[in-house]
């Protein structure tokens, strides 16, 4: 199948892949001229509320943007690329066009189609900058698994098959193909071979489009490099592709298509990389010979942002094409007058001076905002509410305008000198044409719309993960053999320790010192799986957040796979102490009571690693909740004993149901237990305990656990 021309198989229909390497090579970039397809934003804006104190010392509550009015597009076919120095927003800005952000302002559209959130995650792949993958599964396995995830069962497992085998070779992972994906402990890929399986794994359903998060985060040059080729190589295929990146070398701006620069959440700069240059020398700016036109770029923003004008100055400028003030080393009052004009100066320009406008923004190569687009009433910027924020901002898409002959086609939109307005683009959308099919990987808008949430149904998706809970447990059995072993020594332990308690008092007193150490083994014994369970949690949050699984279905299928586990452990434990210890009672109870606080205590663990940021606290949370847990089981105070302020901490102790089973099971009835100095009886010890002696609770308590 592999040498099959153009990726067809048997059947004659050709299969749709991320990255189509046989396809006939464009003379130049499709969405270089006469494009119109990709993703818009316009007048994305995101406040959240910041505590600070005010001049006499009390705290405020302040509106804060870390986005601010940020209106541009992406190009479909090309990578576009967010830049600017920390703290500038660009993480944030990608989860907002990745509609991870709840309360955002704005409008986000794909191909003229405005996007929600939810239909935003569901035509794109969003890679996170650390690799969340399973260590110790293959590259093919890895890609596998997303296939069934992500494809579904309307796609044969053949054709699964040859799209994986296809995206491992167009990735340039042949040679690792049977590699495991490796971590500290195991030796497995290198960085840049793992960072492209976790953007294989992302786009293996061909998505719309793709966000990456820092894609070339601590890997060497030619890694680097290496990785983004890739990307580059599925924007050719079609997909709009926006990542964020920091210092990129030389190489792999040759790859870049498209820049979008922010600092403090607002827009320094929209444009291909080569016009960055012009763009400086219009700021009055000019690049010096021999150094990078983007790294001079981010310094005169570095300079403007130190300085007491803010980078607002370069903002305006981007928007309007208004020169910002000269830097000097005294900020003068001109410096400053012309600060404030800024605010009082028309939005086009009207009334400025000769030198304060720079009008070759609307050059052929370099266009200002909104240029050839003459503002209708409907569009002009209206006057500014009390928190300073345009209620019409420009470039903001009207949503009930109609197109008008006041828009010249075939010119620039904002912020673009390629990207060319079409009628249907200033259409609302219901009016606009359907978007028109591309050969472009994955599914199109309209068809998302239609296409249920999840790929696979319920059992499929329990199904897939069980298979892959089953390889990870085969690949890792240390994980298992150790807590068998550690309940197999502990249950000889105390077989020879307890062996045939007397019935007298003491001999009550070896058996509540048993029952109460052999929970307390069963808790701790799972606390090493603190570290496996937040790696995986990681992995669980990021699969989830792309649909490819319902969080239930992960659930069921856990405790499927895990179960006949635990049961081992428990009836291994079981079987040694009871016939050691010859323990009254019925052996079924005595196991199910063992069974239900193992899994308790599992449960327990996953529910605090899911929680914890990291294993240190995950392990410290785990001691000491098991600590309070021990305290108020009643062991060490009787139900009855516990001071009223504290008896809350006897109903959630998870360690108290299972301890108070074993005990109604060992002593139950009318067995005598010790006769001197008194006879005391199974119910009589109960009772004393504060433990009940119906039989029906007996069986509750394992429904408690």
């Amino acid at each position: 199948m592999a040498h099959q021309h153009n990726g067809r198989h048997a059947g004659g229909h050709r299969l749709e892949t991320v990255i189509d390497m046989v396809r006939q090579q464009q003379p130049e970039k499709a969405g270089r001229f006469g494009f119109t397809g990709g993703l818009e934003f316009t007048s994305l804006t995101y406040t959240v509320v910041k505590k600070q104190r005010g001049a006499g010392g009390e705290w405020e509550k302040k509106d804060v943007d870390l986005l601010h009015e940020i209106t541009g597009y992406a190009p479909k076919g090309c990578v576009t690329a967010v830049m600017g120095p920390s703290g500038a927003g660009k993480s944030t800005f990608l989860d907002a066009l990745a509609g991870r952000i709840a309360s955002l302002d704005g409008r986000v559209a794909l191909d003229g189609v405005e996007m929600s959130p939810s239909l935003i995650k569901r035509s794109s792949a969003y890679v996170m900058q650390d690799d969340r993958l399973f260590p110790m599964l293959t590259v093919y396995e890895t890609l596998m698994f997303a296939a069934d995830f992500r494809l579904g069962s309307s796609v044969s497992a053949s054709d699964k098959k040859l799209r994986v085998e296809n995206l491992i070779e167009q990735l340039g992972l042949t040679s690792s193909r049977n590699t495991y994906i490796g971590d500290e402990g195991t030796r497995g890929v290198s960085g840049g071979e793992r960072r492209r399986v976790s953007i294989g794994v992302d786009i293996i359903h061909g998505p719309a489009l793709l966000f990456l998060d820092e894609p070339t985060s601590g890997l060497d040059s030619t890694s680097a490099h290496s990785v983004i080729e890739k990307v580059h190589d599925i924007a050719c295929a079609g997909s709009t592709v926006v990542l964020t990146i920091h210092q990129p070398s030389s190489r792999i701006l040759l790859l870049l298509d498209h820049l979008v620069i922010l600092a403090r959440g607002q827009l320094m700069y929209s444009g291909g990389p080569k016009e960055v240059t012009a763009h400086l020398a219009r700021m009055g700016r000019k690049v010096p010979m021999g150094e990078n036109s983007i790294e001079h770029l981010l310094d005169v923003i570095q300079e403007y942002e130190q300085s007491e004008f803010g980078v607002k100055a370069l903002a305006e400028f981007c928007l309007t094409g208004l020169k910002p003030p000269k830097l000097t080393s005294t900020y003068g009052a001109e410096g400053l007058s012309t600060v404030s004009s800024i605010a009082q100066t028309p939005i086009m320009g009207v009334g400025v001076g000769g030198e304060d406008f720079d009008h070759s923004m609307r050059s052929q190569h370099s266009r200002s905002p909104w240029s050839g687009v003459q503002l209708t009433p409907s569009r002009r910027p209206k006057h500014k509410d009390q928190h300073g924020r345009s209620h019409n901002p420009p470039g903001a898409h009207n949503h009930n305008h109609r197109y008008t002959p006041e828009i010249v086609m075939g010119t620039p939109t904002p912020l673009s000198s390629a990207y060319t307005v079409n009628e249907d683009d200033y259409l609302t959308p219901t009016h606009r044409a359907a978007p028109k099919a591309t050969g472009a990987p994955g599914v199109g808008i309209n068809a998302l719309g239609h296409r249920g949430k999840f790929a696979n149904s319920y059992v499929g998706e329990v199904w897939v993960l069980m298979r892959r809970n089953f390889t990870n447990i085969w690949r890792t059995p240390e994980l298992f053999l150790s807590r068998l072993m550690v309940l197999t020594v502990m249950g000889f332990l105390m077989a020879t320790m307890f062996t045939k308690p007397k019935d007298e008092p003491q001999g009550i007193t070896n058996r509540l010192s048993f029952f109460i150490f052999t929970v307390c083994v069963f808790f701790f014994s799972s606390n090493d799986a603190v570290p496996a369970f937040i790696q995986e949690r990681f992995i669980f949050i990021r699969e989830t957040s792309h649909n490819a699984y319902r969080a239930s279905a992960y659930v069921v299928a856990g405790l499927i796979t895990y179960l006949p586990f635990l049961l081992l452990q428990s009836a291994t434990y079981a079987g040694i102490v009871w016939f050691a210890l010859k323990l009254h009672g019925q052996f079924l109870y005595f196991l199910v009571m063992l069974y239900a606080s193992l899994l308790s205590t599992n449960s327990f663990v996953v529910f605090i690693s899911s929680i914890v940021p990291n294993f240190i606290l995950g392990y410290a949370a785990v001691i000491a909740f098991t600590a309070l847990f021990f305290l108020f089981c009643g062991y060490f105070l009787s139900s009855h004993s516990i001071p009223l302020g504290w008896k809350w901490m006897n109903t959630i102790s998870t360690m108290k149901y299972p301890y108070e089973g074993l005990l109604m099971n060992e002593f139950d009835g009318d067995r005598v237990f010790a006769t001197d100095p008194i006879v005391l009886t199974g119910d009589s010890i109960l009772r004393e305990l504060g433990i009940s002696t119906v039989e029906d609770r007996k069986w509750r308590m394992s429904n408690y656990c």
